[in-house]
């Protein structure tokens, strides 16, 4: 777009051609050479403005879902969000990289090879220290992990990753998991130095600590999916209406939340004296009969009569009786 000129800057350019100090022939000839942009073919650029926008929309919306868990999982207040997205060579973000500190590679199947999820040693002994129940601000030396630390950050990497197919899910269905976890960047080299690489760089607040998550999406991942990389296939991936098929996998994730069931036995009153002196073989007199039917409660609440028994060696409650309540009684 052309640059506008203040009416100060005009009124100086009028009075520079009136005084003969400027020349129109000259402006004229300086409009018609042709604008030179320097490229340098040492770092080729494979990624387009509109793929690198597509990649910052999808780790703004991982950087939210990775906000709220992370803020249960370690009890305090959160804030993540994306603080920049570029392209350079893996060599070059290799050698950003501060020894040690927490690289973990993860293979992003389908796609092949291997991303980097890499976090500064303060920010990861903050997470681990949170873990423990300490109060996450660590102010310590920078060393390597200790093994234990390791087999805690590796639980927490793979409960972080296990959110990234939510954030893809409108350009590809992926599975990822994590392959390793690497406190040296020398021996986390998933990719030649010259391949071209997508970095992302997340700002991680927790609590009073404040430090960078980066990941590493190398151009030899992103090859097989780069033409779905752009706004308008994102866009057109989201569903807009909630039709028949939505409602019918909505029903067949509900038919698989489990839910706790009991059958209540009986009950019985016995004094604090009783309990506390009773012993094996003892016996206790409840309020129900041997052949009666018993209650069988979902999720606390008593919707089957029935009577206890085995199946195929294992304990078993045969439904006799469905006990049908109003709406009302479920809403208090």
């Amino acid at each position: 777009m052309a640059e506008v000129l203040s009416q100060k800057e005009i009124d100086a350019l009028l009075s520079a051609i009136g005084d003969g100090d400027v020349s129109v022939e000259d402006m004229k000839d300086e409009q018609k050479e042709t604008k030179i942009k320097s490229y340098d073919f040492k770092s080729p650029k494979k990624l387009a403005k509109d793929q690198l926008k597509t990649l910052s929309i999808i780790h703004d919306n991982y950087s939210r879902v990775l906000n709220t868990y992370l803020s249960g999982y370690l009890r305090v207040i959160t804030e993540i969000e994306v603080s920049s997205v570029e392209e350079l060579s893996y060599y070059e973000f290799n050698n950003s990289i501060s020894n040690p500190a927490m690289i973990a590679v993860i293979n992003f199947e389908p796609l092949p090879g291997q991303i980097i999820i890499e976090t500064s040693n303060r920010l990861a002994f903050t997470m681990v220290d949170r873990i423990l129940g300490g109060d996450g601000l660590y102010e310590g030396e920078n060393r390597d992990f200790t093994e234990i630390e390791l087999t805690i950050l590796s639980r927490l990497v793979k409960n972080i990753i296990a959110y990234i197919p939510e954030a893809w899910e409108n350009v590809i269905e992926l599975s990822p998991y994590l392959e390793k976890i690497e406190p040296n960047s020398q021996f986390a080299q998933i990719v030649s130095p010259n391949e071209t690489v997508a970095l992302i760089t997340l700002s991680v607040k927790i609590g009073e600590i404040e430090g960078l998550m980066n990941i590493c999406l190398p151009h030899i991942v992103l090859e097989p999916i780069i033409q779905n990389l752009s706004t308008n296939f994102l866009f057109s991936g989201i569903k807009k209406e909630f039709g028949d098929e939505g409602k019918e996998e909505l029903e067949r994730y509900v038919r698989k939340a489990e839910l706790e069931s009991s059958a209540v036995v009986g009950e019985a009153y016995i004094t604090v004296e009783d309990f506390i002196f009773m012993q094996v073989g003892d016996v206790i007199k409840l309020n129900t009969k041997v052949d009666s039917e018993l209650e069988l409660k979902v999720g606390g609440k008593t919707k089957f009569l029935g009577y206890p028994g085995t199946y195929k060696k294992n304990m078993a409650f045969k439904i006799s009786k469905v006990i049908e309540k109003d709406e009302d009684e479920y809403d208090e």
